[in-house]
Parts: C-alpha cells; sequence; structure tokens
C-alpha cells in the first residue's frame, strides 16, 4: 500500500498504516533534519536577502533553516500508470497541482511535509512517480513544449524537468545536455527510469559545455530551457563544513557570467519564433533579474513574455515575489515551502 509520514515539525498529516508509517519514520530521523547549517552561507543570504527581499526573507529563513518542514510533491509518470496511485494519494490528502484540463502532466501536492518513499533505480523498471519540489515545474509549464517540437534542455542534470516535458508532451526531439561527467550519469539514469525505450530515438543525452550549442546547433530548437547553475540556496545552506561554504562564496559573483553565456548560446540555438525559458533556483537578484535585463539589452531579437497568467493559475500554491524585474520569483513560504525557483521567459522575434 502506498503510504507517507509526515516528517517532525510543520503540520499533521493524515492516518497511515502504522507499520509503513514507523518505517517511513526512521527514514526522515536520518534524512534532511539531521543537516548542520553552514553559517558563512547563512551570514552571506541574511545580509543580501534581507535586502533584497525585506520581510519576505524572514520567512524563507525559517523555511529554508528547517529541512524537516519542506514539502514534497508526487509528479505521476504516464509511462507507468497504476490505476490505483491517484485515489491512494487522494485517500493521504493530496491533490493535483494542476487543473486536469490544463495540462496531461499529474502532479499532487500535500499541504504538510509528507514524503512518500524513495524508489531506488532498476536498469529496464520504470518508476511510477518522481518526487520533486513543485516549484520546478514553473519552468517547463512557461515552456510550453508540444508534440513534434525540437526541444533542447540545455543543463539538464538530475533530469527532473526533462522527465517533466515528457509528461507533458511527446516532442519530435528533446536533446537532454550536462556537461559535468557525474551528474550526466545521474541524468542518463534518471531517464532511464522514466521515460520508456522506445523514446531513445526522441529522447538523447548529451555530454557538452552549454556554451557550444549557439556554434553546433544554431537555430536547430523551437524550444530551449537554461535551468541554470547558481548559487542553490537551499544546498548552499548546508554545505559541509565552513571551508566548502566560504569556497562556494568565493565563486558565486562568476555565476551571472556563466548564466549570460550559457543563455547567449541558447538563443542562438533557437529558431526564430522560438521560445527560451531561463531558470535558477536561487533567490539571489544578480543571477535573476539581473542576468535577464542584460541579456535583453545585447539581444534585441529576443522579446520578454508575460507570465502573470501563470502565476494567477497557481497563486493559492506558491508564494511569488512582488514584481521587481523581468520574470517570477517563488520565495518558500510557512505551508508553501515550495522554491527558491525563478523563472523568465523570452521569444526569439528575427
Amino acid at each position: 500500500m502506498l503510504s507517507a509520514v509526515c516528517a517532525r515539525g510543520g503540520g499533521h498529516a493524515p492516518h497511515v498504516p502504522r507499520g509503513a508509517a514507523r518505517r517511513l519514520h526512521a527514514q526522515a530521523q536520518r534524512g534532511p533534519g539531521q543537516r548542520r547549517l553552514c553559517e558563512p552561507v547563512l551570514q552571506l543570504f541574511d545580509r543580501q536577502y534581507s535586502e533584497e527581499l525585506g520581510p519576505l526573507w524572514t520567512t524563507a529563513r525559517e523555511v529554508l533553516c528547517q529541512p524537516q518542514c519542506w514539502q514534497y510533491a508526487v509528479m505521476l509518470n504516464r509511462f507507468c500508470a497504476s490505476a490505483e496511485l491517484q485515489p491512494r494519494l487522494r485517500a493521504l490528502g493530496y491533490s493535483g497541482l494542476l487543473p486536469p484540463a490544463s495540462s496531461p502532466l499529474r502532479c499532487f501536492v500535500h499541504p504538510a511535509p509528507l514524503r512518500l518513499p524513495s524508489q531506488r533505480h532498476r536498469p529496464g523498471q520504470l518508476k511510477p512517480y518522481f518526487l520533486l519540489n513543485a516549484a520546478s515545474l514553473l519552468p517547463v509549464l512557461a515552456l510550453g513544449a508540444a508534440d513534434g517540437e525540437s526541444v533542447l534542455d540545455l543543463c539538464s542534470a538530475p533530469g527532473g524537468k526533462a522527465v517533466a516535458v515528457m509528461q507533458s508532451a511527446t516532442p519530435g526531439l528533446l536533446l537532454c545536455n550536462e556537461w559535468d561527467g557525474r551528474r550526466w550519469k545521474w541524468l542518463a539514469e534518471t531517464l532511464e527510469s522514466f521515460i520508456p525505450a522506445r523514446f531513445s530515438h526522441a529522447v538523447q543525452v548529451s555530454n557538452r559545455d552549454g556554451r557550444v550549442f549557439g556554434r553546433i546547433a544554431e537555430g536547430l530548437y523551437d524550444k530551449v530551457l537554461v535551468d541554470a547553475p547558481c548559487s542553490n540556496d537551499r544546498s548552499w545552506l548546508f554545505c559541509p563544513g565552513p571551508d566548502r561554504g566560504a569556497e562556494r562564496i568565493r565563486g558565486r559573483e562568476a555565476l551571472p557570467e556563466l548564466q549570460t553565456q550559457l543563455l547567449r548560446s541558447a538563443v542562438a540555438a533557437l529558431r526564430p519564433g522560438g521560445a527560451l525559458v531561463y531558470s535558477t533556483c536561487t533567490l539571489s537578484r544578480a543571477e535573476n533579474g539581473a542576468v535577464v535585463e542584460a541579456l535583453l539589452r545585447s539581444c534585441p531579437s529576443l522579446q520578454l513574455e508575460d507570465l502573470g497568467g501563470l502565476a494567477d493559475s497557481l497563486a493559492q500554491h506558491f508564494t511569488f515575489a512582488p514584481p521587481a524585474g523581468p520574470g517570477l520569483l517563488v520565495v518558500p513560504d510557512a505551508g508553501r515551502t515550495w522554491g527558491p525557483m525563478f523563472v523568465a521567459k523570452m521569444r526569439k522575434l528575427h
């Protein structure tokens, strides 16, 4: 039987079978609640985000510092459908993130920090669901991939957004690229776990520097997603020791330049009329709106698209920062711990 456990703190879970609850509770006790905060990173975030977000940072800080209160969405795998899965999720208190008519993608969320059991990778065997931060679906929803289109996921690992694209549509080509060798292997394993082998001709994996695609694939793609390397706020707060945290802080200033280079490559890889989505999992204005603004200034062929309708449709689930530049910013909030996630969409006019 499908079961889940409510992590310590924050909210109440519906009834769960006793044996499964004990097992899952033990997993939770060994899980993220045991992480230690990295003080240098926290101090940096306090200085920066107090200024950039004001009162929103107070709540976001509390959420980010308490992994035991984080929520976990469940994205169903349409290629491994189970007639019993949705009713069981609803019996546990989950509800659909998206209206059924809006997208083929099926994702379920819970107001409490329930977490279903993780599934181990088994070669040749598909997994029925993917656990994720629900805000990570926003870039895929903004991208709006359609059947038959050519799609480039430029920085694809660990693969959740590529899996979500395939839950939403059947592209003619989905190229999932990852430059880092270790993460590339992780990406390939994720795709094998969620996408049937019959799509091997359409779903491809490459191991290139994303900055070369503008040269080797100029004008080839209908849609490009750049989920860029960034100062991932959730993981950086729990760096293994102050030395590692200090190392990441030192390298942080170089990230906007890398992000801009990846975006310029993506623009060149787009056909005229094609759409580009840029996303990060940081609250940092320097890596979010400032990067998009710089790109728009340097690429007159790009036009920023309004994502207000997307934000309105999901306002009951996510806390969005007040508009302060291009794109949407999801800020973790009490009871809505999704994010951080920044999303901006642009279209190549010519």
